[in-house]
């Protein structure tokens, strides 16, 4: 079974591409105008065992606000939809990845009770020219679109580029893991209620 999306997302902010193999083995090819973004989500491919092709184009000359939210819509939504009924997931994800000094915790539930927890404290606030609080906006649009609840924990670090390196491959893990086919349940969604 493969299970693949695609969006595509045209704003007067954005102009998004972006097909997901949950499945893939990749190479990622990844293009959003922003290379710290696109440094950050090849990892989270790649350590999500996922295959993203995407190419994007955001009004930059603001600021990256726009484009980094608009991807994170981008991407829960493609979640979303490769995921289709939910049948036979797992449904719960965690990972801790360190970086360095670095040390981020990711804990998902694929619920369809869309929230973000972000406990997430930095100092310093870029790196490079990247505003590192835009990474709270990406993934709080992602859990809003996917409807999954998502814990992000910092539990130790401060370099902006490692710690958001540490959450985008632990998120990829975590994601893996989610999504990831239990054969006992064979087929069945992971909840008593009979919906997600």
């Amino acid at each position: 079974m493969t299970r693949k999306a695609k969006i595509e997302r045209k704003t007067k902010e954005t102009d998004i591409s972006l097909t997901l193999n949950l499945d893939g083995v990749g190479p990622s090819r990844v293009d959003t105008g922003i290379p710290f973004m696109d440094h950050m989500l090849e990892l989270m491919a790649t350590h999500g065992f996922m295959e993203i092709d995407l190419k994007a184009r955001g009004d930059r000359e603001i600021d990256d606000h726009h484009t980094v939210e608009d991807l994170g819509i981008c991407l829960g939504m493609a979640l979303k939809e490769s995921l289709g009924n939910k049948g036979g997931i797992r449904r719960y994800g965690e990972s801790t990845v360190p970086m360095d000094e670095a040390l981020a915790r990711i804990v998902i539930d694929i619920s369809n009770r869309p929230i973000l927890v972000y406990r997430v404290t930095l100092k310093k606030s870029t790196t490079g020219t990247f505003d590192i609080g835009l990474v709270k906006e990406f993934f709080r649009a992602l859990a809003t679109n996917a409807g999954i609840t998502l814990n992000i924990d910092l539990l130790s670090g401060d370099e902006p580029h490692h710690v958001a390196e540490a959450i985008f491959k632990a998120f990829g893990r975590a994601l893996d893991q989610a999504t990831g086919i239990e054969a006992r349940l064979s087929g069945n969604l992971p909840s008593t209620k009979g919906v997600l």
